[in-house]
């Protein structure tokens, strides 16, 4: 026996920033494309995908550890700019749901 069960049967993957695991709906699914890491919420970008929470602690703690790389498996840096501007935005759109208004 593998000590599982099938209760929830829903897909879980290991966060690359803080190495939690997490059903996989809950976290943001990330590629490499050329020599950038960039954001895949809809998960249907080709190859290789890496997982991390849309949290600017766990993007920090990922880009500190240089684990996009190591996930991805591509030799040398990422540029995660793209990355880090979507994990701000949804970041912001979920501490200011909609219809409450901005101080």
């Amino acid at each position: 026996m593998s000590g599982r069960t099938h209760a929830g049967a829903c897909p879980e993957r290991t966060c690359v920033g803080c190495r939690e695991r997490a059903a996989k709906i809950e976290l943001l699914r990330t590629v490499a494309v050329e020599d950038a890491c960039v954001p895949d919420p809809r998960g249907t970008l080709p190859g290789r995908g890496a997982y991390v929470h849309p949290a600017l602690s766990c993007f920090d703690l990922a880009v500190r550890r240089r684990a996009f790389p190591r996930a991805l498996r591509v030799p040398g840096p990422l540029d995660t700019k793209a990355l880090r501007q979507y994990v701000e935005q949804e970041e912001s759109c979920q501490q200011h749901p909609a219809g409450q208004a901005t101080p």
